[in-house]
């Protein structure tokens, strides 16, 4: 029993002494530019270094123990994107899974374009079709016209 509870505090202890290593000024350079290339995936629109959500502490966690393991930057990012995707990356790659990602926006404003356009040739073309029947007095403006004089005569 009481080595039990030696082995746990000397556990605790060390556990302890190896989360306050001495800070690395480089170390922490480049784990906080690394962070800042990668997605939180809770949040999805801010990067790992900037969210507070507890899956994006364990992933910091999990980039320094790689790097202080000896990874490069493209390691790391190796290792992330073979476990959660591309979409861990904050600016994915652009590759023909992702053409729609990066061009989608583009295609729906040309979209959006094309549809104004066709609209407004449609709306010119029936204006230029019905000014000469107007001019000419078209016979349906003589029946509108009887109609309205028959109503508002007076008997």
């Amino acid at each position: 029993m009481i080595v039990r509870r030696l082995l746990m505090a000397a556990l605790a202890c060390a556990a302890f002494a190896a989360e306050a290593q001495p800070a690395d000024p480089a170390l922490d350079a480049r784990l906080r530019k690394l962070e800042s290339e990668l997605r939180c995936l809770v949040c999805q629109n801010q990067t790992l270094a900037d969210s507070d959500a507890t899956l994006a502490g364990d992933l910091r966690r999990e980039v320094r123990a790689l790097a202080v393991a000896g990874k490069s930057d493209a390691e790391i990012k190796d290792y992330l994107v073979a476990r959660y995707g591309d979409f861990v990356l904050y600016n994915p790659p652009v590759k023909s899974v992702t053409w729609l990602l990066w061009f989608g926006p583009l295609l729906l404003l040309l979209a959006g374009g094309g549809i104004w356009l066709l609209l407004i040739r449609g709306r010119r073309s029936r204006q230029d079709t019905d000014a000469p029947a107007a001019a000419a007095g078209a016979p349906e403006d003589d029946v509108i016209a009887r109609a309205k004089a028959a109503l508002y005569e007076e008997p």
